[in-house]
């Protein structure tokens, strides 16, 4: 109750609801019931219709509109589950490459065993390239093309560049995940021969994207913006200083370009002012302001959210791609067993599934004939609302009429609202978290140090037979007196304990 008695959060609340979309419909069939209402009262000629359709009409376009609003919940509710997938192909990838590939390895050529260290960094790089994904899978949804940005460009920047490692490598051997990407030959040749000086690199890079970061800030305090992403966060919260820090051909992108706001995105009724304000905010505009990408786009003047355009990228298919080889790689050096070999080959098929049926969602909308048809239907029905009620309501047809356009459009344009759950919506599903999530499950995982079971299983720590027998497990072990040491009843008396916990447990839990 709080937050909504704040006045950011209230702002923001109101924005999550259609009002900004559907006010120019209302308006409009209020006017119209305003004029039939006048007409009716004030002159000889009543503008009333039999309302014998009314109820008929109405009941049929009631089921159509809801039929429209749960497919699209549908759609809505299956993104979700689909992103929930991919949070578990993940985990079980990188729980297979942490795991079950062993760390100590020898090298089939030399003979000679692997250095420990080169095998980790080879184990997270690729657990790395696990979280590449869902990020990538992220910038696809919004129509975000390419690599260079914050949270993704660190993850994948070491897969190689070009078609062949001799030099000198040409713009004709570059691989279409940077081909695609635009990246700049010339740029890389000259970072790569920076690199490879004995200047540190990555400690200047820290301190210049930290001063970056630290001028950003200062310039969105400046303007005041009224944008999603300071808003939805605090001032200090910044998922990507727990990246890495590269140099980069190019400038990278930030990591979330949600549209901005401002006081006409809340009150839609200010958008019709904006054409008079526009010759003295274009110059001004266009000395400051950089273009905004396609997914920053707001709204039209008419209250319209823009859709963000269907990205060509290539990125997750290409990060896939990787993946498979290294599985392959690992095959061909027998490191795998064929269980955990199965177990990968599975999670990395569901990743990329999940990423067809994502695209199928995005990607294939309503059929825009059944759209018109069904919002032409509903503007002739609210059309002609006004003059069927009259005779029964008067001057409350007015109000009448803008509360029936209110709720037929509105659950009309939720429908529209939810169909494509992946942009920067307030009513869209958050990518952004789920992608950090996923990235802290991975951490979590190689934080495992992957310890022999007997190391924690027998301890003092551990009552595995309670509440039967509540000795720790080394008591048990040094008790070889105790019946479950006997070599011919000691079977039995362990079933005697476990049918005593099942009949405490079952006593214990019992109201």
């Amino acid at each position: 109750m709080a937050a909504l008695l704040d006045g950011v959060s209230l702002s923001r609340k109101f924005q999550t609801t259609i009002i900004n979309d559907i006010w120019p419909e209302v308006t409009i069939f209020s006017l119209v019931a305003t004029v039939v209402t006048l007409v009716s009262k004030l002159t000889p000629h009543e503008l009333s219709l039999s309302n014998a359709m009314l109820t008929v009409l109405g009941t049929v376009l009631g089921l159509v509109i809801s039929f429209r609003t749960s497919t699209a919940y549908e759609r809505f509710s299956e993104g979700r589950k689909l992103w929930t997938n991919i949070a578990i192909a993940s985990r079980n990838l990188a729980q297979i490459i942490w795991i079950h590939v062993p760390f100590e390895r020898v090298d089939k050529d030399t003979g000679e065993k692997k250095p420990y260290l080169q095998v980790v960094i080879e184990k997270k790089s690729m657990i790395s390239l696990v979280q590449a994904y869902s990020v990538a899978v992220k910038h696809m949804l919004r129509g975000e093309g390419g690599v260079y940005y914050a949270d993704l460009y660190p993850l994948i920047s070491f897969l190689p560049r070009y078609s062949q490692h001799l030099d000198p490598a040409t713009e004709n051997d570059m691989l279409p995940l940077w081909k695609a990407s635009g990246m700049d030959h010339d740029a890389h040749q000259d970072l790569r021969a920076r690199a490879l000086t004995t200047v540190p690199v990555s400690s200047s890079l820290s301190h210049s994207k930290e001063d970056s970061r630290n001028s950003e800030n200062s310039e969105e305090k400046e303007e005041g913006s009224w944008s999603g992403s300071t808003l939805d966060r605090r001032p200090t919260f910044d998922p990507e200083v727990a990246l890495p820090v590269l140099p980069s051909e190019q400038p990278l992108l930030p990591a979330r370009s949600p549209p901005h706001s401002s006081l006409s995105s809340i009150l839609g009724i200010l958008r019709v002012f904006r054409p008079l304000l526009k010759p003295f905010s274009r110059r001004l505009h266009e000395a400051t302001a950089a273009p905004a990408p396609t997914s920053a786009r707001g709204r039209t003047r008419m209250g319209k959210r823009v859709r963000p355009q269907i990205a060509e990228s290539n990125v997750p298919v290409e990060i896939a791609l990787f993946l498979t080889t290294y599985f392959a790689s690992l095959m061909r050096q027998g490191i795998l067993t064929p269980a955990s070999a199965t177990a990968m080959n599975n999670a990395m098929n569901t990743l990329q599934d999940v990423v067809s049926n994502l695209e199928r969602i995005e990607h294939t909308p309503l059929p825009f004939a059944y759209q018109v048809h069904l919002r032409l239907s509903l503007w002739l029905y609210l059309f002609f609302f006004p003059s069927q009620v009259y005779s029964g309501f008067g001057w409350l047809t007015i109000p009448a009429t803008a509360f029936a356009a209110f709720l037929l459009c509105g659950f009309l344009e939720i429908g529209q609202e939810i169909e494509n759950p992946f942009n920067y919506g307030l009513n869209d599903l958050d990518l952004d978290q789920f992608c950090l999530a996923i990235q802290r499950e991975l951490h979590e995982v190689t934080a495992h140090t992957t310890p022999d079971p007997d190391s924690f299983i027998f301890s003092a720590w551990n009552q595995p037979f309670a509440p039967a027998d509540r000795r720790n497990a080394n008591e048990m072990l040094a008790d070889v007196a105790h019946a479950y040491h006997q070599p011919e009843t000691g079977v039995h008396h362990l079933r005697r304990t476990f049918l005593k916990g099942w009949s405490d447990v079952d006593k214990m839990t019992r109201r």
